[in-house]
This record gives C-alpha cells, structure tokens and sequence, in this order.
C-alpha cells in the first residue's frame, strides 16, 4: 500500500478545480479532501482552507511544484482584479 502525503492546502472550490485538473494532465493520481461540513456551515474553512491535497509520496515533489504555479497564478488573478 502507497503512502500518500498531504502537499498542500487549496482555499476554495476553483482553487481545488484547477488543481485537479492540472494533476489530471500529469497523470498524477491525487485525493482532495474537503474540509466543508455542513453541520457547521464551513465555520472552519477560514481556518483550515477548503480542502487539503494528499498524493503518493512518490509523486509529491512534482505536485508541491504544480500547486505552487497554480496558488502564484491564483495571487496574479487577486491582483489584476484589485488593479
């Protein structure tokens, strides 16, 4: 049985979306773990983030990598909007 490790957190639902494609297009198998309950109408979401992102540990190097490109890709986003 693989490990899988924790390589990062995504903060919102399209955050998680491009990630998975992304990961998709590498063939780098994933699990994106949601942190929503709707018990508690995401009270911890602000704390925790939406979701975390767990791979094999094999692939985690090149994962960490693409999350990265995706979360500066993210910030460009804010900060054009903010302009």
């Amino acid at each position: 049985m693989e490990k899988w490790t924790k390589i990062g957190i995504v903060e919102n639902r399209f955050e998680a979306d491009r990630v998975s494609q992304a990961l998709n297009e590498s063939g780098i198998p994933f699990i994106i773990k949601s942190f929503l309950d709707t018990a508690y109408d995401g009270l911890y979401i602000p704390q925790k983030g939406w979701a975390a992102v767990f791979v094999p540990a094999d692939y985690s190097i090149e994962a960490e990598n693409i999350i990265s490109e995706i979360k500066i890709g993210f910030s460009e986003e804010r900060e054009d909007k903010k302009g």
